[in-house]
């Protein structure tokens, strides 16, 4: 910390009540200070780059939004930034940044994913306020937070891959409708998020949700996020 200043955090989350409740824990802390809030990857880019904080506390599962300018050299998708494409397009623009992920997700999936995308620290959005404050404060001296369960799950999951090959999966290709719903399913977003997302029906996602996890001979969202893993898609 430089001097006696406050860990500065920009807080990245789609819920304007949730970013509200942790602007408040954090601002009562004496050694933190909130300096800004996003509400989508592209915003968190643009504020990242003007304010410069300390600690990005950021969501994975947000909405995609088209950029409007190079925010990002590391990836520009035509369709939006998510969450983890926010992650690896702030360590790629300023790599002393400390980000520290704050999700839903209880999935060994998507923590390896955001350690591969530089994140430093993933912390569950139930997990006690202490938690969370412990992490902040952790990642900004320079070291990666997980829960020790996380650690545990982790490690038992390379053990696990290392005794195992890769189960194929299913034979028949994928439509491109099939597999853009099923890259969102396993980016976190639930079926009504897809579903305005593509500009289709709940049914409509739901039965290509369906089509597709029987072509692939997968039959559960945890082995659809170690697919889509495996294929790139969280990338």
């Amino acid at each position: 910390m430089k001097s006696n200043e406050p860990i500065r955090v920009l807080i990245v989350d789609d819920h304007a009540v949730l970013r509200a409740g942790l602007r408040l824990l954090l601002d009562s802390q004496p050694d933190l200070t909130v300096v800004g809030e996003a509400d989508s990857a592209e915003q968190a880019l643009a504020l990242d780059g003007q304010l410069q904080p300390d600690v990005v506390l950021m969501d994975l599962t947000l909405p995609a939004r088209r950029a409007t300018g190079p925010l990002c050299q590391a990836k520009q998708a035509e369709t939006g930034l998510a969450g983890l494409d926010a992650v690896r397009c702030i360590k790629a623009n300023r790599p002393e940044a400390r980000v520290l992920v704050l999700t839903m997700h209880d999935d060994e999936q998507y923590l390896r994913a955001v350690l591969e995308a530089g994140g430093n620290g993933y912390v569950l959005k139930h997990a006690a306020d202490t938690e969370l404050l412990s992490a902040i404060r952790a990642v900004y001296q320079g070291g990666t937070y997980l829960h020790p369960a996380h650690t545990k799950v982790l490690l038992e999951g390379m053990l696990e891959r290392g005794r195992q090959t890769t189960q194929p999966a299913g034979t028949q290709p994928l439509s491109a409708r099939e597999e853009e719903v099923l890259r969102l399913i396993a980016l976190g977003y639930t079926n009504a998020q897809v579903a305005q997302q593509l500009f289709l029906s709940v049914k409509t996602v739901e039965t290509y949700r369906a089509r597709g996890m029987v072509k692939l001979g997968l039959t559960s969202r945890a082995a659809l996020v170690r697919y889509a893993q495996e294929q790139g898609w969280l990338s």
